[in-house]
């Protein structure tokens, strides 16, 4: 019997079963890269001058209603630290003494927080346009200076010196995971318990901004932020035009998050969202379940990120703000090349629900 040759096509061609893999980041990254050092030289950064960040400290915020935040954000996955009348400090389970800072009064953007190196980070920071001078958080837990500077958009960025550690609390135990063909976990099942997603630590955070170029500049100029991504647009004559950022602390050798910042360009001015760590996906999922289950607005997720590759899930917080956990996201350092991509809402998320329309706007 002859079979037809349609039939035969499609009995023949080899199925494409969805896969995945880590691998190196020269790799992941595609041909469209540069090496860091060679953005460096070509964009004329030095270090000379810069205010050195070490990492990410709090978020800042004022919000209209106290009672109604801390709900939220114990929901969301963090606990009090210290409160007074005006103002709440939340923390996570790590070292940081908080993780956020909330302030009575109306809705408004704080800022951002970054340790820095030295006293001497701090006072060069003075140095800048519109910068306070040198606070001491004597209130605050931990204590610590801190200095408020201002971004060409008039974001506010905090940066902090002289806070004493918190002592970590108990780490979430890591799950043993059964494979195919590995099955390490005999005897033992997978058990949990339902009830918020702790928080780790602050992750990163996100602006829109109406003057992505100038603040591109300040950011990677000012401070020793570096891009770990552009995202891109054809432009009608056939240029490129950069429209995104993801920004990682440039400590040399040493291994950081694939981005600390995120910017976008944008019609509107505003913060974007914040993005807290937590243990992992099931962590993750569970948290997800039960801030659906408290009735909060969710935004988008669960879903994985390309770039950065976090998992993620992002919310509204009673008082308008966007706020996003994430799990399991990238690290690099010095040698990672900077990536160039199209930007597009593939350029997104590799699974997860299908993105909001207004997502970036």
């Amino acid at each position: 019997m002859v079979r037809s040759t349609a039939a035969s096509l499609l009995i023949e061609q080899p199925v494409r079963f969805n896969h995945g893999a880590s691998i190196d980041d020269v790799v992941a990254i595609g041909p469209d890269q540069e090496p860091l050092v060679h953005w460096k030289e070509r964009c004329k950064i030095s270090p000379e001058g810069q205010v050195r960040l070490v990492k990410l400290s709090h978020m800042r915020y004022q919000h209209p209603d106290l009672e109604q935040i801390t709900t939220f954000l114990q929901d969301f996955g963090m606990t009090i630290a210290k409160r007074t009348d005006d103002e709440i400090w939340y923390k996570g389970y790590g070292t940081d003494q908080y993780v956020y800072y909330a302030r009575k009064g109306p809705k408004q953007y704080l800022g951002g927080t970054f340790e820095v190196e030295t006293f001497q980070d701090l006072e060069r920071a003075t140095t800048l346009p519109k910068a306070s001078g040198i606070k001491e958080l004597a209130a605050a837990p931990g204590g610590g200076h801190m200095v408020t500077v201002y971004d060409p958009e008039g974001f506010p960025v905090n940066l902090i010196f002289g806070q004493t550690p918190a002592e970590p609390e108990d780490v979430p135990v890591k799950l043993t995971y059964n494979y195919e063909m590995e099955k390490p976990r005999l005897r033992k099942f997978q058990r949990f318990e339902p009830g918020p997603a702790a928080v780790h630590k602050l992750g990163h955070f996100g602006l829109c901004s109406t003057k992505f170029e100038p603040l591109v500049d300040f950011y990677t100029k000012t401070f020793n932020l570096v891009p770990s991504d552009f995202l891109y647009i054809e432009t009608e004559d056939g240029k490129r035009k950069n429209v995104a950022l993801f920004a990682h602390i440039d400590r040399g050798d040493q291994y950081v998050d694939h981005h600390s910042f995120f910017l976008s360009t944008n019609a509107t001015s505003h913060v974007h969202h914040c993005s807290f760590e937590v243990h992992d996906f099931d962590t993750q999922k569970l948290g997800h379940q039960w801030l659906a289950g408290k009735e909060y607005t969710s935004v988008w997720g669960v879903g994985r990120h390309i770039l950065g590759s976090q998992i993620f899930d992002y919310w509204w917080d009673t008082t308008g703000n966007m706020v996003e956990h994430y799990a399991d996201g990238d690290s690099v350092n010095n040698q990672t090349p900077v990536g160039y991509g199209p930007a597009g809402d593939e350029s997104l998320a590799v699974w997860g629900p299908e993105v909001p329309a207004w997502f970036l706007q």
